[in-house]
């Protein structure tokens, strides 16, 4: 009987040490320092590594007064956070509400979702951005029978833009003439 190495036997996994203080600090200084983040996902984060670790204390922390010191430090900033959620975002194509949805779900507060929201310019660039990046409508290689028109459509829905623009970009008859629809803005619809 051949036996395997030492170095082969399972060795049984440390379970990680309690939480006190000082280590729910460094671990929310480590999070912030790597990650771009919100309070609400900092909270979010610090509430799951307690799930996961334990107190070692008596009297559960105050997550929320330590993430409000780390914003007051300047460590977290909520518009700053969505502004560039919402640019990258909107340069991956997708449309207001799709990234009204994502900054809810990051827990900015809504006042700070409407003063980032794209104005129409911005929207129309990011639907003509997935319409050629997806290669739907014009950009495709054939014609589209109604069937697969209504699944580029359904795409662009579920990226949150609207109907009609969906509807605009998918229907345009060539490349051209999708850059003009997204390029021509009425006055005073850029909002």
């Amino acid at each position: 009987m051949v036996t395997k190495p030492r170095s082969y036997e399972r060795k049984e996994k440390r379970l990680p040490k309690p939480l006190d203080a000082r280590r729910l600090n460094d671990l929310a200084l480590h999070y912030v320092a790597r990650f771009a983040t919100s309070a609400a996902k900092l909270e979010d984060y610090l509430r799951r590594k307690l799930r996961e670790r334990g107190w070692e204390g008596e009297v559960e922390p105050d997550l929320r007064a330590l993430t409000e010191n780390f914003v007051a430090a300047g460590y977290i900033d909520d518009e700053a956070y969505a502004r560039a959620k919402s640019g990258a975002l909107l340069r991956r194509g997708f449309g207001n509400r799709r990234i009204g949805q994502a900054l809810n779900a990051a827990g900015i507060a809504e006042e700070i979702r409407v003063e980032v929201r794209a104005g129409a310019a911005a929207e129309r660039s990011a639907a003509l951005a997935l319409a050629a990046k997806r290669r739907f409508g014009p950009f495709g290689a054939s014609e589209l029978d109604r069937p697969a028109r209504d699944k580029q459509i359904a795409a662009m829905l579920r990226a949150g833009h609207s109907f009609d623009t969906a509807r605009a970009l998918v229907g345009a008859s060539d490349v051209k003439m999708a850059q003009d629809w997204a390029a021509a803005l009425v006055e005073g619809d850029e909002d």
